[in-house]
């Protein structure tokens, strides 16, 4: 195998790589990482589906928690 080639060939590849979604355009590596923490999320989510409504319940806690004003502790 022909490293060189292999490398030349892949560095082509992630130039012409690109996404569109409405606003959002990635180009290069960018795109490319992009497209596979996609995918990555894409399993994971397959694989806990049965996990999600409570995941999302304990989600939303969180940031309801989380959104108040702090709490100031009293002298």
């Amino acid at each position: 195998m022909n490293f060189k080639k292999f490398f030349k060939g892949l560095s082509r590849v992630t130039r012409t790589f690109s996404i569109e979604a409405g606003p959002f355009r990635a180009k290069g590596v960018p795109a490319v990482l992009v497209a596979a923490t996609g995918v990555v999320i894409a399993a994971a989510l397959a694989k806990s589906a049965s996990n999600l409504p409570e995941t999302l319940r304990e989600a939303r806690a969180l940031a309801q928690a989380m959104g108040h004003e702090p709490r100031r502790l009293q002298p």
